[in-house]
């Protein structure tokens, strides 16, 4: 690939660049849940769906006897019967080799469905938090990841350079957002590369997806894509340079760019109370593209643009959530169907339900949560304002934490509280039930309840957060 030689003579210069990721922490309280409603008023020219055509034809007569008027109701098969993936998705850390860059490893994580494969691959490339992206947390989009497992896809997220534990350095580009996105996209171009000679992986059934600066790299992959890569899917996709005089023109005229040179069909899904682009700019950078495509007549290369209206207290946040999946699946469906990608889904994922509410108080009832000071009882207050993905615990020593959002609030809220006390931390309330009495199992502070490390949780699950 050759996305890093286009950026040879370009200066890195030390910009400052303000993006936004799924699993931004933050101790503001949402606003009243907004719902997650597609919008109307969709910027999508084809976002209805198209009905399949029922025929009503008349049912023969029914057969005299016992049986011949007896109503028995249909067969609920489910997904029961289908084979179950462990909860960790059989996840792997690996390192994958940069061509050309002596030693320069990028931080890898795996997720499959069990046996040899060939599995359909899906490579989803992570955001940019502000600050020093080698401080960022390693990706680990399980809500994601669980989807696509569950329809028999290795889903791939490779930390690029200069993030996370991945080597070398990022590369700003001052404020070139075009040439910001091809140096990405050459990492994305590693990974997809290096994967789709593993045995496991089907290389001609490829998705790359992205979300913010990841979205970005995606679009910009989209122009010197792999010969197997039959999609790409834009979650809020863009770079923000608040030091660049009109950043806004430099986006839209990257995607502009990257419209001109498309090769592949493109699923863009942006909210309208996105904290990072507003409806303008998302109708300005498609345009761009889209209207580059036009000039060009790439094949196969056609853009929809799906505005899913308010998501929570900001779309930004859509596809690091759990409760975002079922906004933005039904689109990505539909989308992957038409590009002869599977939807089918082929396993079971396990996870672990929220314990059952119990009699011990109403959800409510701040002065019955056992432990707490008055610091305690405020953030409890705090708690009970979150959206219902949430949950709350509580040590016998007074320590506390809440968590809301990501793909596991049960676990962060645990592992938040368990870090400011000796005693184990257990979950007194989650969504909007209370699910404390006083004989109640400790919770294990080693292991989550999806199998991950708890200790490493909160740094990327949790939407909002707080504890003591």
């Amino acid at each position: 690939m050759a996305f890093r030689k286009l950026l040879t003579g370009w200066a890195v210069a030390g910009t400052a660049c303000v993006l936004s990721v799924a699993h931004a922490a933050s101790l503001s309280d949402p606003a009243a849940a907004a719902g997650a409603q597609p919008s109307a008023l969709s910027i999508s020219a084809a976002q209805s769906n198209a009905r399949r055509d029922v025929s009503q034809n008349a049912a023969a007569p029914l057969a005299s006897g016992p049986l011949g008027s007896a109503k028995v109701p249909r067969i609920a098969f489910g997904d029961a019967y289908l084979p179950v993936v462990h909860a960790d998705m059989n996840q792997q850390i690996i390192q994958i080799p940069v061509a050309g860059e002596s030693g320069v490893m990028l931080e890898t994580t795996v997720y499959r469905p069990d046996g040899p494969g060939p599995f359909p691959m899906v490579v989803f490339n992570h955001g940019k938090i502000p600050g020093d992206p080698r401080m960022q947390p390693r990706s680990d989009p399980m809500s994601f990841a669980r989807e696509f497992v569950r329809r028999g896809y290795v889903v791939v997220a490779p930390n690029r350079q200069g993030f996370a534990g991945s080597g070398g350095t990022y590369q700003q580009d001052g404020c070139d957002v075009a040439s910001n996105g091809l140096g990405q996209a050459a990492d994305v171009a590693t990974a997809v590369d290096y994967m789709a000679k593993q045995p496991y992986v089907d290389a001609n059934h490829i998705v790359v997806a992205g979300t913010s600066h990841g979205g970005l790299a995606t679009m910009a992959y989209g122009t010197e894509a792999a010969h197997g890569v039959r999609a790409l899917i834009n979650f809020s996709g863009g770079l923000r340079q608040d030091a660049c005089t009109g950043w806004q023109n430099n986006l839209t005229e990257a995607f502009g760019d990257y419209g001109a040179k498309a090769r592949v069909a493109s699923l863009w899904l942006y909210g309208d109370n996105d904290s990072v682009w507003t409806p303008d700019l998302v109708t300005r950078m498609y345009a761009a593209f889209h209207t580059a495509q036009l000039g060009e007549a790439q094949p196969g290369a056609s853009a929809k643009l799906v505005d899913f209206g308010s998501y929570k207290n900001d779309a930004h946040r859509l596809v690091g959530d759990r409760d975002g999946v079922h906004v933005w699946w039904p689109k990505v469906e539909a989308f992957l169907a038409n590009q002869g990608m599977p939807t089918a889904v082929e396993y079971r994922v396990a996870t672990q339900a929220a314990p059952r509410a119990t009699d011990y108080a109403s959800i409510d009832s701040v002065g019955a949560v056992p432990f707490l000071d008055q610091a305690g009882r405020d953030g409890y207050r705090n708690f009970l304002k979150q959206y219902p993905s949430r949950a709350f615990a509580v040590s016998d020593s007074g320590a506390w934490s809440w968590a809301e959002g990501g793909d596991n609030p049960m676990a962060v809220a645990v592992a938040n509280c368990q870090k400011h006390s000796s005693d184990p931390c257990r979950l007194y309330a989650v969504n909007s039930n209370v699910v404390w009495s006083n004989d109640t199992a400790t919770v294990q502070n080693d292991t989550a309840a999806d199998g991950h490390s708890l200790a490493a949780a909160d740094a990327d699950t949790a939407h909002a957060l707080a504890s003591r």
